[in-house]
């Protein structure tokens, strides 16, 4: 288990935490540990930040993040604190971890039996067993060698990278060109592409864009496996909140920050109901752009409106929330609908923004494993439709494109829920913006491109404003709830040695 480096510097500090997402949960439970006094402000009225949770006649939706994945890094970052999950909440192991159904009227099961699964490549293509063993074998490799001595390292500046320990350690990883480039070394059939880079959604990336170091994705989904925690993801965010609690972190719900303000030795940090927070440090969970567009002065950003501008987004996305009268047997807990060529989708995304014509999306129906999320006879089911961050989204056109998800689900996975609906939501685009001051609505944050990955993201110190610190999925590893809890560590550490 990787161990923290010394940060008991922050002892007796007073640190105000804006935002309850995973970085900023993660970042407290680190400071509290140490000594540090940390308040956590949310905006909402819920902590988990887009981990949020919707309860409604009866139904119980995890609103953003639905895959447990890299079990490791939970038991990690509980270990720290000499806990463990176990201790919070129940994970179950998920059969299959996915289906996919492809829109040519495939349909494949992925499962936790590596076994069955090479036998599943192989009857796409001949050899593509073999190739699916040692693409895992490179994949677990990167994946170890990633972890240890590059995603829990400190390598916020290009320099960290030029040294003869990294070089040493990055001898023979993946890293030079992209997913889709690296993918077509081991398997020809478009379908076994598809399988090995589906994970990209949780990057922010497409195939063609993403490097292909993130092939390391692979080991997490076949080896590390998927996994279902009772009561949803919510019941994750519970569990680090009662962590945070008995280290004494405190939680101020419906606290929306709406000013980062310098005072001798400190700083004050004011919501939109008027309270003042006197501090010493300052964490902004909060989406990085936000922070310095609208909390602090022009004087103290780091960035200018253009560098904004120019960034790439990780995608929005057009959630459906459905409460379904029956069962729903042909979805599997996790479901993919691909289209055998989603090519047009990711344009449709990076290149030339539009609402995808022919979707793929993501079903996620877990009341196939927690009878507590739906009502008895009934099913809790969302689809996410990955779609380009800043698009338009109004009332007509949310309605127009439920129509064609419910269509296509029927058509294309043998499930009608025409007559069926006894409950439904949406959320989008401009819910993003507004619920977590999201820029241009992105569901995830800065996509994980060969130009924003690594060194190439913002740091975690403000280099304008001494005391200031950044967490969560704008900055160092990235994207994803890991990635995040890994982030709060950084952090933490950080401010350790300042």
């Amino acid at each position: 288990m990787r161990q923290p480096r010394d940060i008991s510097a922050v002892g007796g500090d007073d640190v105000v935490v804006i935002g309850s997402g995973f970085g900023g949960l993660s970042t407290a439970c680190y400071l509290a540990d140490a000594g540090a006094d940390v308040t956590v402000l949310e905006k909402n009225e819920q902590l988990g930040g887009r981990a949020s949770v919707m309860e409604e006649d009866g139904f119980r939706f995890d609103m953003g993040p639905s895959w447990y994945l890299m079990p490791d890094v939970f038991e990690t970052f509980f270990g720290h604190f000499g806990r463990s999950p176990e201790e919070y909440y129940t994970l179950e192991r998920l059969d299959p971890h996915y289906r996919i159904f492809f829109k040519d009227g495939d349909r494949v099961d992925m499962t936790p039996d590596i076994d069955a699964n090479k036998a599943t490549f192989e009857e796409y293509e001949p050899g593509a067993s073999e190739a699916f063993e040692e693409y895992l074998t490179k994949s677990e490799r990167n994946y170890e060698i990633g972890m240890e001595h590059f995603v829990y390292e400190h390598r916020d500046r290009l320099r960290d990278f030029v040294d003869t320990d990294v070089l040493r350690h990055s001898w023979g990883l993946s890293l030079i060109g992209s997913m889709q480039d690296h993918v077509e070394d081991y398997f020809d059939h478009p379908k076994l592409q598809q399988i090995m880079q589906y994970t990209l959604v949780f990057l922010g990336g497409s195939p063609t864009n993403t490097p292909a170091l993130y092939n390391l994705m692979s080991h997490v989904d076949f080896n590390l496996g998927v996994y279902y925690p009772d009561g949803g993801m919510g019941a994750v965010v519970d569990g680090i909140v009662e962590l945070g609690s008995e280290l004494g972190v405190e939680y101020e719900t419906d606290a929306s920050v709406t000013e980062i303000a310098g005072r001798r030795g400190g700083f004050a940090v004011r919501t939109e109901a008027g309270a003042e927070y006197l501090t010493d440090r300052v964490v902004s969970n909060a989406d990085m752009a936000h922070t310095e567009q609208e909390l602090l002065p022009p004087e103290k950003r780091q960035y200018d409106d253009d560098y904004w501008e120019s960034r790439t987004y990780a995608p929005s996305a057009f959630l459906l929330y459905l409460g379904v009268e029956g069962e729903v047997e042909e979805l599997a807990h996790h479901t993919l609908v691909l289209p055998t060529d989603w090519n047009e989708h990711f344009e449709q995304i990076f290149d030339d923004p539009a609402w995808p014509e022919d979707p793929a999306y993501y079903l996620c129906v877990p009341s196939e494993t927690d009878d507590t999320v739906a009502p008895e006879g009934h099913s809790n089911l969302f689809a996410l439709v990955p779609i380009a961050a800043g698009l338009e989204d109004t009332p007509e056109l949310r309605s127009q494109y439920r129509d064609l998800v419910i269509d296509d689900i029927a058509e294309n996975t043998d499930t009608d829920l025409h007559d069926r609906i006894v409950f439904e939501e949406t959320f989008s685009v401009d819910d993003f913006a507004s619920r977590y001051n999201s820029f241009q609505g992105t569901a995830l944050g800065m996509a994980h491109t060969l130009r924003q990955t690594a060194p190439f993201r913002p740091g975690h110190t403000s280099s304008e404003v001494p005391g200031l610190y950044y967490t969560g999925s704008f900055t160092t590893p990235g994207i994803g709830v890991p990635m995040c809890l890994i982030s709060g560590l950084l952090t933490a550490e950080v401010m350790g040695r300042e």
